[in-house]
This record gives C-alpha cells, structure tokens and sequence, in this order.
C-alpha cells in the first residue's frame, strides 16, 4: 500500500483549517458568540453610582440632537449658573473607570436611554404639578406594537434583527448588508449615477439620529462610532440580546426623528407624528392595526398606509412631510407593493392602502389650549427654573430631562383658584357676601374683576410660597408684571420709613453727650431729627422700643390745606369727612387710613432727606447774608452734582439714544409742557412738524390742541427759552440728568471721567439760580421743589432695598398714598421683612432640581440655606406688626378679626394694611374746579400676615374705563379673604384631635404681636381712603384718548385752599391711641421752607409763561 505522499496530507491538513476558519468565521458573524463574551463582560463594567456633592469622574456627552433635546450637553453649563444663583450640588453620578475608558475611545456612553422624558414640577408633598412628556405618544411595551407595523419596519430597515435562531447576535452589524454597501459604494465611485443602499441597522441608525452632531454621518469615523456605541449597548442586558432587539425597535419607533410639524413643533416618533401630520389618534389607529387585516376595511387600510408613510419619510422628512406630500405618497405606494410582493401584506390590503390618500395636517383639529387661569403656579415656576438655567424658550424648557421639586402647596392652590375664578357669578359673590355697601354691586360686570391671591410660608428655608393663583385667564400675572395704584398700602411703605428714620437717629444721637443732644434738638425743619433728640434728652437711656413707641404717639393734624408738593400746589382728602377736624397720633391713623396725617408724615419725611443733604442746604438758605453762602454753595454745587451726573450715568450708559430719550419722555407723565421742555433739549435741531408728531405719539391727549398752541410751546420752550434750572423744573427731570442724556446720545462712548470734565459749566448753570440774591423767596420755591426731587430719590434708594420694584418715584407727598404705584409682589416682600423680625430672607418656590435621573449625568440639587440679612431693627417690626394688627381688630379691616384659629382653636392674630386705589386722569381749570376725570383702572389690596408663619397679598382689579363702574373699596379683598381663610385651615393650621405638635419646619418665630390697645371701637369697619382728589402724577399711565393727567400750568391750585391746621406736639410718654381731638377753629401751621402763591391760577415768580389750558 502506498503512503499518501506528506505534502498532500499538509495540504489537506491547511485546507481542513482553513474551512474550519472559514466555518468559525461564518458561525462567528451569524451568532457573534465570541464577540458575545468579550463584549458582555464589558457591558458589565458600564456603571455608575452617585456620591455626595459635585462628581470627581463624570462625562457629559456631545451636541446630539438627543443630548441637546435633553439638556446633557450643556448641563455643566446649567451647573454654573445654578451654582450662582445659590444652588448646590447634593449628588452627582460618578462613573466607572471603564466607561470612562470607553468615552476616552470616542463611543457614546452605553447606558439604558431614555425614549420619553420631560420637565416635571412637583409640588410641595412631592405629588405632580406638572409634567411635561415628550414624545407625547409612545409604546411602553414591544407587546403593544402592531404586528404588522414590527414587520413592515423590519422588511424596510433591518430583516435579521429579530431573528430568534442566534440569541447572542450583535445587532448593530449585519454583515451581508454591510459588505454589500461598501461594495455599492465602490462601484459608485466609477457610476456616479448608481444608487447606494444603506448598511446601516436599526440600533446604528439610532445611535446616528440620537448622538451624532446633527443626527448626521458625516464620516467614516462617525459610523465606526456608531457602530461600536451599538454593539456595546446591546449587551448591557448579557449575552442574549434579543430582549434587547426587541427594544431597539420599540426605541426606533418611538424616537424616530419626523421633522417638525405646524402648532406642534419637533415631531418624534410614530405616536406623535401620526398626530401632528395627519391629526389620526395613537391609539385609535393601534386598535385598528392590532385587529385582523381586511382588504374591505378601509379603516385598517388607511391605518396602515399612514404609518408606512412615517417609516418611509424617516430618510427625508422635512422634504416628504412638510414640501412634497405627493412624493411621500407615491414612495410610500411603492413599498406596499414591496411588502405585498415580500407576503408581508397581502395583494388586495397593499391596493387598497394604495387607494388612500395621506391627509394634511390642515385636517388636524388641535385640542383647546390649557387655560392660563388652571395654570398659573405652574406657568410661574416654570417661568422661574427656565431664568435659573438661561433658557429662552418654555419650548426648551420643557423637553428637558428634568425633576423640580416647588413649594406649592397643591390642594389649597386648587381651592384659591376655584373660588376666585367663581366670582364671576353672582350668586357664588353674593353667597361670599361680597355684594353690598362698599363691596361689589349687583350691576356691576362681575367678569371684568380680576383677583390675585399670593401665600408664602416662613420655613428655615426662607419664605415659601404655598399659594399663587388668580382668575385671569392670561399668561400675564398682575401680581408680579404690573404697576398698579393700591391706594393706601403705601402708607405700609410711609409708616416703615418713618419710624427707621427714629431708629437711625436713636442709634446716632444715644452716643452724644447732654450739649450735643440740645443742639440736635433745636427747632429745625427736619422734625423727626428734632424729636428724637428731644426725646433723649428727657428720658436719656431709654431703649429703642420705647422711643418707637412714643413715635407711634405722636400726633398729627388730619385737617385739609393746601401743599406746595410735586412742582405745584396740591390738596388732599380723608375718605371720611369726620376726620377732618381731628388730631391723631399714628396708630389711629394706621388703623383708619387717615389720608392728611400720612400726607404730613410723608412731609417730614422728605424734609429729614433733605436736611441730610450733603452740605445741608436747607440751613444755609435761612441766612441770606451769610458770608459763606456762595462759597458754601459753590462746594455743594460741585459735590452734589458730581453724585447726580454719576448716578444718572450708571442709569443710562447701556441705553441706546431712542431708549434714553423714551425714558424720559415717559417720565414727563403725558403732559404737553413737560415733554415740550424735554424734546426740545434733546432735538434743538427738529422741525415744528417732528415735534408735533412725536408729541402726538407719546401725549396723545395732545391731538385736541389747537396749532396756534402748538406753536406756542415749540417756541416756549426752545433750547435757548430758560436755563438749564428752569428746563428741570418744569420737565421735573433733574437738569444733569437731561444733560448727561443729550451728552450720551450724541456720543455714546463718553466716560464719566469725561462727562464731570465736560460738565463743570453745566452743574455751574444748574445751580446759577441759587446765587442770586434778589427774590430770595422764589429761589426758595425752586429749591425746595429741586430738593424735593433730590429727596425722593433718596427715599426711592430706601424703598427699594426694602423690596419696591421700580426705579423711580413720584416726587410729591402724594406718594404716601400710593400716587407712585407698588406691585403686590413687592408688598410681599416687604411684609416677608415685617414678620421674620427685619431679616430678609429669600422668597422660594424651587427647592430641588434633579437633572438627567437614572443616567451617567444624573444630578440632584438643593437650594443652598441662605443667612438672612437684617434690614430692619427687630423692635421696629416689632412695633410696626402690632399697627398692623390694629387695623384688623379695630380698624380697616376689622371683618377678619378671629377669621383664624391656631392648632389649639384659639384666634391667631392678623395683621395687614388695606389700600384702595382709584387711578384716573383728572384735568383742572385756573380755578381748580375739575374739567376732565377719566378712569384708568381700580383696586383693592390687602397686604397681610396670619399668625407667625405666613403672610401675602390679595388684590382685586378692574382694568380700563369699566373701572368707573365699580364702588368697590378694600373692603372687597377682607371679605374675600374672611370667607377663603376657613376653607385654608385646613392646610395652614389644621385642628388635630390630638394635641398639636411644634413645626419643625418654621423658622425661629418672632413673639406673638398683640394689636395695640385702643380707646373705642368702631361700631363698623373703618374704610380706607381710594384717592386723593387731586391732580397727582399718576405712575406709567396708560395711552389715553383725550384729556390731560395735569393741567398745562404748575402753579394752579387744584382746590381752594383751606386753613392749615397746626399739629399739638406729643408729650413724652401718653397712653396711646386716645380720643381723637375735635378742632372747630383750626389754626395756621407752621410755615413751610417757602409760602406758596396764596392766589389761585397765579404762577411762581421768575417762572416760565404759564401755558393757557386748551
């Protein structure tokens, strides 16, 4: 027998191995059992746990369209603003070496993503606000796909993927279509003309459209990438991936990029693009699909068609959806008879579908919108997360992956809301009793009333907001987006200012010695000064509450007269003409929301900012022939005006020109006069036909004067008409702040270094007229309206570190009645200070954000605890709750009295100030009768707090001209609040069987403030007053149609004037709040810095013309 030959055996021995490679190859790229094990054991190593404070290892993925959708890519960018916005990290994920190593290699992180995800606020038992799911319609189990759907994706996309044969299979390579395109793609090379199939599988192409820079491969790179991000995703289940398929199709059909659709925005997925691009219901068209296919059913025929024709758009949806329906349509034909051919369908369902035509998205009829009203905590809070992370768009905001934890406190933000917007009806107003004598009125448009009701809880947190609901049915929030006239809650305002200015000098003068103190306490015009000083002069250790106490004391005349405020002479009234004979002190008139006695306050008040004038201009201007006056004033001069031209710089730098000029047109209050002297400063060069066309633009009251008055004022008030000084008192504009704006128009890039070199001529001319000496008398008139001006500046500094909101103030007494407008928000915050003892501490509604939960971002944030900081002394508020407590025992608001009971059912004590505000245009004659009122709009406030934890706002507003047919007073909002507080107490002070626990969560608590005793008691409730009848400036006023909000001429008397009444001094200690004390015979007062012209209609001397009333 012969030996086969040794080179045949080796040959047979290679071409054995050979096969068997070849074999293991095959094998191999079918079941990918090898690659299996390697890529399982991997798989398992991508984790992550989360670790206290900010991540030490943590890799945020790149711009994908679904890591930009989600806020992962830029939440280190959220990170840094949170950080500043006083927020901390709790939590961060930290993730494992190894899948560090894999983000190190270019591949996206593997982890289970996310096919639905969205912003959700949770409310303050951590049940949920809102939630905000995008895609909108998805399938959460593979079981609830439409079969038919499954293989008509799987026959387009990817046939193998679900094969059951080799259970360990990569998905993210089929290796035939894989060879077979690169193949195609050759041959493309040489025939440009040959169409290239894909070789991409259902998890590649989902990597591709979810992490790829614009859902785009752009390289050969980017498909390695996706492809190995695919491979190791599919195994983080283990080896066998079929679990895993059956979620990749899921995924894709949930996700699946559509473009974005008309009134809906990015379309995602099968769900939502059967909605946003033919209006077809999810769920509907899945029943339909699920049943048994029919060639008759037309229904199902169509289902299948509209489906189809997503899966087909998914390789150009913005051509196929939104520019060439016809196109998608004989596309989608085309692949029915693909799947007809295939058996995928039958021959008899692919025609009929065939005979469907896809509809538009005009067809969609889109639910009715939320309504704003059912939303507003909400939209708020969102409103609030989206300033916090920088984002522009609610649109954005919303399809972040993103957790929010807020304070609302959900079932009683649902009552609020339901009973305000109930109010509507009568019935439901009159079972309130909320109709009658000072209330609403059974004619009245009930509709037309708008109510706002904010709560907030004092927590060690700060001050959370439980409540903020209203019935307007408006993205806009009168609470915190208006300037609104509420009447006498600015006697809130008045009432704090006044007793800070005993504190502060209480502080100072305890320090000085008995001959210092006299000298403080020589008669002077600043009278609260003086009084402090006396004050410690007699009783010279006393603390400071007691000296508050004795403030409060003192008393003041509530008698009518005749005021030079606010550029001219002006009259203020009582709502109840009883008062008009008496002398108060000040809890009475906190109480009764005396009008006179607040005016007079207010009077002392600017008078003690102006002694602190720096130079202290006032002293000087009582001594004509003192020889260093005008050396003195030459130094104020200089120093004062450096301030003003630094102040008004700072205002202005970063406005344009038609911004700075808007301002101050604005601010001339829709008076011709006053925009007059402020246009022709700015624009010198302008025709007469540009003046009058932007005098009708922005006075449009201005329209019924004559031309030959028109002309009149352009002339009158050219830029060579008057100095500098009188261009300010009649624009009452400070005449630097004019001249730092037309310096800044004209040369933008001007630095205040060279504004105060330029300006030394300027501030010289400013002040010329205070170094004149004859006329001493005028000079007086102009200088306390200058220093007027000066002073409620002053007072605007003061008012806005205590929370006012806007940068400017109407400069006259008037304020302390509400002529410069407040918003309730504000008045919040103001009273958040009263109760936490003068510390202010944050105003929170956003307690925890959790981005990116269940990922390899995941991140958990809390507010960071905030040391509040004193703004007030605590006997100060101290003394200022127990006026407030007064007003609802024995005073304006009485009806509340006992509304509230504490755990234990005792009554808690409630506090609060009503304002009630009728804001008109009123126009007078020469005479002071009234020619002109027109009704802006009309309120009710009530600024309040319950107990020792919480406190808010409750207003009522009645827009526009339907305004002047409502009475209503504040006592609307009590009665209101009388009827919501048994409803809230439930949720604010529950009444347990069982006795009740402490808090845990409130605040160190100030002592229980008791309203202060008083001599009688009302038989009713005491109203405040709505308006003062006089012609005050009135805040950001509305356009109007005709009449003016001032007349023409400053020097005209609105009222005749009446006999000044000349308040009796207040003892050093006297039991408060006794019988008011009847004047039959009032006498005069004590002068001011300067008479006013005592003739009705006459103009100030050295003023300019008077300008005739039209």
């Amino acid at each position: 027998m012969r030996k086969t030959p040794r080179r045949i055996l080796i040959a047979l021995a290679v071409l054995l191995l050979l096969v068997g490679l070849v074999g293991l190859i095959a094998w191999e790229l079918l079941s990918s059992a090898l690659e299996a094990k390697y890529l399982v054991k991997t798989a398992q190593k991508m984790t992550w746990q989360m670790q206290p404070g900010p991540s030490k290892r943590i890799r945020y993925p790149g711009d994908g369209p679904y890591d930009l959708r989600l806020g992962y890519h830029v939440l280190p960018d959220y990170l840094k603003r949170l950080e500043q916005a006083g927020w901390k990290i709790d939590e961060q994920a930290k993730i494992s070496i190894q899948m560090e190593r894999v983000d190190d290699l270019g591949l996206f992180l593997p982890y289970k993503e996310k096919d639905q995800a969205g912003l959700s606020l949770l409310d303050s038992e951590g049940k949920s606000l809102y939630q905000g799911k995008h895609p909108t319609r998805v399938y959460e189990r593979f079981d609830a796909i439409p079969a038919v759907l499954v293989d008509a994706l799987l026959y387009i996309e990817n046939r193998e993927l679900l094969t059951e044969e080799f259970p360990t299979r990569n998905p993210a390579v089929e290796w035939d279509r894989l060879a077979q395109a690169l193949l195609e793609k050759g041959i493309s090379l040489i025939d440009t003309n040959r169409n290239v199939p894909g070789g991409s599988t259902l998890p590649t192409q989902i990597e591709k459209y979810r992490h790829s820079p614009e859902g785009l491969t752009n390289s050969m790179t980017d498909k390695l990438r996706q492809m190995g991000s695919a491979s190791l995703r599919a195994y983080l289940d283990g080896p066998n991936t079929l679990p895993m398929r059956r979620k990749t199709v899921m995924a894709y059909l949930n996700t699946v990029p559509l473009a974005a659709a008309p009134r809906f925005g990015e379309v995602n997925g099968i769900g939502d693009g059967l909605w946003a691009w033919y209006g077809l219901d999810f769920a509907a068209t899945n029943t339909i699909l699920s049943g048994k296919p029919s060639a008759k059913n037309t229904d199902y025929a169509s289902a299948l068609k509209h489906a189809l024709s997503l899966i087909v758009a998914e390789r150009r949806p913005s051509y196929y959806l939104a520019a060439n329906r016809k196109a998608l349509d004989a596309s989608t034909d085309d692949h029915l008879d693909l799947l007809a051919n295939a058996g995928v369908i039958t021959r008899e369902l692919a025609d009929q579908a065939k005979q469907i035509e896809l509809r538009s998205t005009k067809q969609r009829i889109d639910p009715p919108p939320p309504r704003f009203v059912d939303q507003k905590a909400t939209n708020a809070q969102r409103i609030r997360v989206a300033q916090l992370l920088g984002e522009k768009r609610l649109y954005d905001l919303d399809r972040l992956d993103l957790s929010v934890n807020t304070t609302i406190n959900q079932p009683a933000q649902k009552i609020i809301s339901g009973y305000l917007q109930s109010l509507a009806n009568l019935d439901a107003a009159r079972a309130s009793g909320l109709v009658g004598h000072r209330l609403l009125q059974p004619e009245n448009p009930l509709k037309e009333v708008i109510y706002s009701f904010t709560l907030y809880e004092r927590t060690s947190l700060g001050n959370v907001l439980r409540i903020q609901a209203d019935n307007l049915n408006q993205p806009f929030d009168i609470n915190s987006q208006a300037r609104l006239d509420l009447g006498s809650t600015a006697k809130l305002r008045t009432l704090v200012t006044y007793l800070e200015i005993i504190a502060k000098r209480h502080a100072e003068y305890r320090t000085l010695g008995a001959a210092d103190l006299k000298k403080k306490a020589q008669p002077s015009r600043d009278v609260l000064s003086q009084w402090t000083a006396e004050r410690l002069l007699a009783y010279r250790d006393e603390p400071l509450a007691v000296t508050l106490e004795a403030a409060m004391a003192r008393r003041y005349s509530a008698a009518p007269e005749t005021f030079f405020t606010g550029g001219g002479q002006h009259t203020f009234s009582n709502f109840d003409d009883k008062d008009n004979g008496r002398v108060m002190d000040v809890w009475q008139a906190t109480r009764n929301s005396v009008n006179l006695v607040y005016v007079r306050m207010m009077r002392d008040i600017v008078r003690h900012y102006v002694s602190a004038t720096p130079g202290s201009i006032a002293h000087i201007l009582d001594d004509a022939g003192n020889p260093l006056r005008e050396s003195y004033l030459t130094r104020f001069v200089d120093q004062e005006s450096r301030v003003f031209v630094s102040r008004f710089y700072s205002k202005h730098k970063n406005q344009t020109a038609a911004q700075m000029a808007d301002d101050l047109y604005a601010r001339a209050r829709l008076n011709p006069r006053r925009f007059s002297a402020v246009f022709r400063y700015l624009e010198p060069q302008a025709h007469f036909d540009d003046y009058v066309t932007a005098l009708r633009k922005h006075v449009p009251a201005s329209a019924s004067l004559s031309r030959n008055t028109l002309e009149s004022m352009f002339n009158a008030h050219a830029t060579e008409a008057y100095n500098m000084a009188d261009r300010g008192y009649v624009s009452q504009i400070h005449p630097l702040e004019l001249w730092v704006v037309k310096t800044l128009r004209t040369a933008p890039k001007t630095s205040l270094k060279e504004l105060n070199a330029q300006g030394a001529d300027v501030r010289r001319e400013v002040y010329t007229w205070l170094f004149k000496t004859s006329r001493k008398n005028t000079q007086n008139i102009r200088i306390q309206s200058l220093l007027e001006v000066e002073a409620f500046d002053r007072l605007l500094v003061d008012w806005k570190r205590l929370g006012y909101p806007f940068d400017n103030l109407t400069p006259s007494y008037g304020t302390a009645i509400g002529s410069s407008g407040d918003r309730p928000a504000a008045l919040a915050e103001l009273m958040s200070i009263l109760v936490n003892d003068g510390v202010r501490k944050p105003m929170v509604s956003l307690t925890q954000l959790h981005f990116a939960a269940d990922t390899p971002f995941d991140t958990r944030l809390s507010i960071k605890p905030v040391k509040g900081e004193q703004m007030l002394p605590p006997e100060l508020t101290q003394v200022v709750r127990r006026a407030l407590a007064g007003v609802v025992q024995n005073g304006t608001a009485s009806r509340l009295a006992g509304a509230l009971k504490d755990a234990a059912g005792n009554p808690l004590t409630i506090g609060g100030k009503t304002g009630t505000g009728d804001h008109r245009f009123q126009r007078f004659g020469r005479g002071g009768q009234l020619l002109e009122s027109r009704v802006v709009n009309r309120t009710a406030t009530f600024a309040f707090y319950l107990g020792d934890r919480y406190f808010g706002t409750l207003t009522a507003l009645v827009p526009g001209e339907q305004a002047g047919q409502f009475v209503f007073t504040s006592s609307l909002t009590t009665q209101i609040l009388k009827t919501l507080l048994p409803k809230l107490q439930p949720y604010l002070y529950p009444l347990p069987t069982e006795p009740a626990q402490p808090d845990p969560v409130a605040a160190d608590k100030p002592a229980v403030v008791k309203a202060h005793a008083a001599a009688s008691k009302p038989t009713q409730e005491a109203p405040d007053d709505t308006r003062s009848k006089v012609d005050i400036p009135a805040p950001e006023p509305a356009p109007t149609t005709g009449g003016f909000p001032e007349d023409l001429d400053a020097g005209i008397t609105a009222q005749p004037p009446a006999v000044p009444t000349s308040p009796t001094p207040a003892p050093a200690i006297r039991p408060p709040s006794p019988a008011p004390v009847i004047l039959p015979n009032p006498a005069a007062s004590e002068p001011a810095v300067a008479e006013p012209p005592k003739t009705p209609g006459t103009p100030a001397a050295d003023s300019p013309p008077a300008d005739p009333a039209p």
